[in-house]
């Protein structure tokens, strides 16, 4: 099979190179971060000016290379100062004290670096301060609808839609075909990768069988608000009897991984953050499916969420949980500009209760903002209601909301 470039991430590589900048691609363990990677430096390979010098720490023939020292040897016998020098380091944060390698080399006007991570907390801490925020972050998602149809050779259809919603983004599945068992156990396998790597190792987790029942009551009230404490009530519950201080501290590691994103709320009205009861989301819909267990007929609406959610970060939103006196709206989407726009996210709206709920809380909103209901109705093509816009999910995914 011939490679299928994720054009949009190597462009966005290429808009920051010889910008005295640092390309750090961050995301969640198999995500498709090493694929871009491989993809970048043949790409750049092509270039007679240019001296890659590669590293896959994930790859057992890097494996002497452990420590920063380790990793200035193995770059100072590749480097060649007549050329530029891209030095791409897939998982670094895998070499210990990574980061004084970064800063030194960051310093020779002969040198680009591009790198990926997994993990937001050891990657933006331990840079930020010894080179000040001179970095770009690149987040790689899941696969976009348009990019499994791509992987999968699908065309759009709502069959297709189905099959996206069931198996979610992992680019591994190509490989493994839309087969529902091994579709399973592939995810499993990658989600254990993800706690044990990402989560359990690095934070030197204990009790981790309460850390995969959390990640299984996440998967089960994905888009729920939920506190910390009414976490706690229910573990408790179960025979898990932890701190509320225990169960912050888990869900910060598995954020921290990029396993799952929370999503804070905002008073529309009163224009603030609130600091409690929270929403969680998954990075892949596909590998909640297969922690959750059952079919997706008993949590359709909570899948079409999280895909929703997902498809704004990618549209370039930074998103909150709207609060309003008498209600929610799903989404409050905002962009750096001042642009900023509501989302209700449903499956079917099939009769006048559904519509007055989701319509109902839109319309609630006292300004001007673009509004918008989106969902799986059949037949639905863009209508606007006292202007609220109404999108079947399909053409959301495909083209977005303008």
């Amino acid at each position: 099979m011939s490679a299928i470039p994720r054009q949009s991430y190597i462009e966005k590589i290429e808009h920051y190179l010889g910008k005295d900048t640092i390309i750090i691609l961050t995301g969640q363990r198999r995500i498709g971060k090493s694929y871009i990677l491989r993809l970048f430096r043949d790409k750049i390979s092509q270039n007679e000016h240019a001296n890659v010098i590669f590293i896959d720490k994930e790859k057992h023939e890097f494996d002497d290379i452990r420590t920063y020292k380790d990793l200035n040897e193995y770059i100072d016998e590749r480097r060649d100062k007549s050329k530029t020098n891209y030095i791409i380091v897939d998982e670094i944060q895998d070499i210990e004290e990574f980061e004084k390698s970064v800063r030194s080399y960051y310093e020779e006007p002969d040198v680009e670096i591009v790198v990926t991570g997994s993990n937001s907390r050891l990657l933006s801490s331990d840079l930020s301060t010894l080179i000040g925020g001179r970095y770009k972050e690149i987040y790689v998602q899941a696969l976009s609808y348009s990019e499994f149809m791509l992987f999968h050779q699908q065309k759009d259809s709502d069959e297709a839609l189905v099959k996206y919603i069931q198996y979610g983004g992992l680019p591994g599945l190509v490989k493994m075909g839309l087969d529902e068992q091994d579709a399973h156990e592939y995810q499993h396998d990658v989600y254990h990768t993800v706690l044990l790597k990402d989560v359990i190792s690095r934070n030197q987790i204990r009790n981790v069988p309460f850390l995969e029942n959390l990640v299984r009551f996440l998967a089960d009230n994905a888009g729920k608000i939920i506190s910390a404490n009414s976490i706690a009530k229910y573990m408790k519950s179960q025979g898990d009897n932890v701190t509320s201080t225990v169960i912050i501290n888990y869900a910060k590691f598995l954020c921290d991984a990029y396993l799952i994103h929370k999503v804070n709320r905002y008073d529309i009205h009163g224009k603030k953050l609130f600091e409690s009861n929270d929403k969680f989301y998954f990075e892949d819909h596909g590998l909640r499916n297969t922690l959750a267990g059952g079919s997706r007929e008993g949590d359709i609406e909570k899948v079409i969420e999280n895909i929703v959610y997902n498809h704004l970060i990618r549209l370039g939103y930074e998103v909150t949980v709207g609060q309003l006196q008498a209600g929610e709206i799903d989404f409050v989407c905002t962009k750096p500009q001042g642009q900023r726009l509501y989302v209700q996210a449903s499956y079917i709206i099939a009769d006048a209760a559904t519509r007055e709920r989701e319509f109902g809380n839109l319309r609630a909103i006292k300004d001007n903002y673009p509004k918008y209901v989106i969902s799986m109705t059949p037949l639905v093509s863009r209508q606007d209601s006292d202007g609220i816009t109404h999108l079947h999910l399909r053409r959301f995914l495909t083209e977005g909301v303008e």
